[in-house]
This record gives structure tokens, C-alpha cells and sequence, in this order.
């Protein structure tokens, strides 16, 4: 196997182990401040101890960034406890239009005409999550509630990579996201402690938690920061896509849940218009280093 296949690996890899989260959160009967909580401290003493680059370029930067990946890391649990894992993971990966938004406001960046019919595409995309909710099932509750707090997962996911892109160019460098991982993970903890006591919990629902902290974010961060080095921006985020296209794939496979063909159409509408407008920005600017790529 050359070097270059076995980075590519990595990165599916990862891809593959994000994907599994909305199957295993519900596999559990813990709450979602519970999941939440304790999924992100396993994660952040994982990467800790097994990254040396997520031990190196704190600065106070990193607090800001990291309040916003909390953020993301939290409603991302929450939205899959009530909604379907599609649904949840669909509507996060929406977070390039909030980037699109904030740029101007935050980072100077002017919107680019070419960029008007991504954000119409997306927009589309949005309507039958919204429009045609679904009814409530046994793995979705209350499937409205669930679909607005995966939204609000990709918008403060757009904050953690424009806050990410806004530390990087203050120090002059691009830096790593790691630290900030670390520490939105640790801060998920802290915010969700005082809802996950007292803990009434299986066997099974620890051994979901440790899967959860320790495979599907630990390894998974692990591969993909080794393969982010040597996988170019382009295919890296290609690659990548792999996760949200798998995702409803092992929640149909592990609870019988099988998404509305609205909400399919949707997700499809929002992953080809992000593939596309990838590949149209990797054609404008081809040396684009690949940084922090999933939230999850």
C-alpha cells in the first residue's frame, strides 16, 4: 500500500467512524445531556493524551472558538435524540451558508456572485425538513424540535470554522484546530455536568459512552489528523462527505429507521450543491490548505 492510498484510508476512516454517532447516540438510554456530556469528556482526554499537536498552541484565542464547537458538539446529540439521524446530520452539514454569512460580518470576506447559487441550493435543500417534518417515531420524538437544534448545530459549527480561520490569521499562520477540540470537548463536559447527575445507567449505556468519546471522536480525529497533511483540500473534503452519506445507512441498519424521501431529497440537494461549490472553490484557489473538516 503507498503512502498515499493509506492517507486516503485515514480520512474515510474517519469519515466512516463520524458517521456512526446518530446510530449509537440513540443506541442508548441515557439523555441527551447525559450523551453529550459524557461522549465529550472521553473525547477531549483521548485526543489530549493521544495528540501531541492538540497539546501545543493554546492562547487565549482558542476560548472564543471553542465556546462555539461546544456548541455544535451538544445540539448535534440533542437534534439526534428527537429527530432522525438524516435529518440531524443533513441539516448540519448546512453549515457552509452560515460561513457564506458570516464571512462579510466577521471575517471581511465579500460574498462572490459565484457563491448566490450555492446559497439558493442550500436554501432549497432546507425547505422539506421544515415543511415535511415526518410524524413522531420511537428513534424521533419530536422531529420539529430535533430538525431546529441540528440547524443551530451547523451554525455554531460555521462559527467554530470562521472563529478557527479569525485565531489563524491573528497569529499569522493557520495553526491547529486541535486545541480547540480539546477544549470544546471539555467545555461540553462542563456545561452538561450538572444535568447528567444523578446517572441511572446500564452496563450497555457505558459502553456506548466509551464508544461514542473514544472511537467515534477520538480515533476518528486521530486518522483524520494524519491524513489532513499529505490529502489535498479538495479531496480531503470530498472524502469526507462519506459521513453524511452513511449516516442514516447504520441508523436503517442498527434501529429500523429509515428517513422520509422529503428529507432525502433534501440532503442529496444540500450535499451536491456543497460538493460542487468545493470543487468550483478548489479550481480558484487549488493550494487552499485542508483545516478542521467535521464537527463531530
Amino acid at each position: 500500500m503507498t503512502p498515499a492510498t493509506r492517507h486516503r484510508l485515514e480520512i474515510l476512516g474517519a469519515a466512516l467512524l463520524f458517521s456512526t454517532g446518530g446510530a449509537a447516540i440513540k443506541a442508548t438510554a441515557l439523555g441527551a445531556w447525559q450523551v453529550a456530556g459524557f461522549r465529550s469528556g472521553v473525547a477531549a482526554l483521548v485526543l489530549f493524551l493521544a495528540l501531541p499537536a492538540a497539546r501545543r498552541g493554546w492562547s487565549w484565542q482558542v476560548l472564543p472558538v471553542s465556546v462555539a464547537y461546544a456548541g455544535t458538539m451538544v445540539l448535534f446529540v440533542a437534534a439526534n435524540k428527537l429527530t432522525t439521524a438524516a435529518s440531524a446530520i443533513f441539516l448540519q452539514s448546512t453549515s457552509p451558508l452560515y460561513i457564506l454569512l458570516l464571512g462579510p460580518l466577521l471575517l471581511r470576506e465579500p460574498i462572490r456572485r459565484r457563491d448566490l447559487g450555492f446559497m439558493a441550493l442550500v436554501g432549497l435543500g432546507l425547505a422539506p425538513f421544515f415543511f415535511s417534518a415526518g410524524a413522531p417515531r420511537a428513534t424521533a420524538s419530536d422531529p420539529e424540535t430535533g430538525n431546529l437544534l441540528a440547524l443551530l448545530s451547523g451554525v455554531c459549527w460555521a462559527f467554530t470554522v470562521v472563529g478557527l480561520r479569525w485565531a489563524g490569521s491573528r497569529r499569522g499562520e493557520e495553526g491547529s484546530a486541535l486545541p480547540t477540540v480539546v477544549a470544546g470537548n471539555l467545555l461540553a463536559f462542563l456545561a452538561c455536568l450538572p444535568q447528567t447527575l444523578p446517572v441511572r445507567a446500564e452496563a450497555a449505556d457505558w459502553a456506548v459512552i466509551a464508544y461514542l468519546g473514544a472511537v467515534q471522536i477520538g480515533a476518528a480525529y486521530v486518522l483524520l489528523a494524519g491524513g489532513l497533511r499529505h490529502v489535498p483540500a479538495l479531496e480531503a473534503s470530498v472524502l469526507l462527505l462519506l459521513e453524511p452519506a452513511v449516516n442514516p445507512l447504520w441508523a436503517w441498519l442498527a434501529h429500523g429507521e429509515a428517513p422520509g424521501a422529503w428529507a432525502l431529497a433534501g440532503g442529496v440537494l444540500i450535499l451536491g450543491a456543497t460538493v460542487a461549490r468545493t470543487w468550483w472553490d478548489a479550481r480558484a484557489a487549488p493550494d487552499v490548505a485542508a483545516g478542521l473538516e467535521s464537527p463531530r
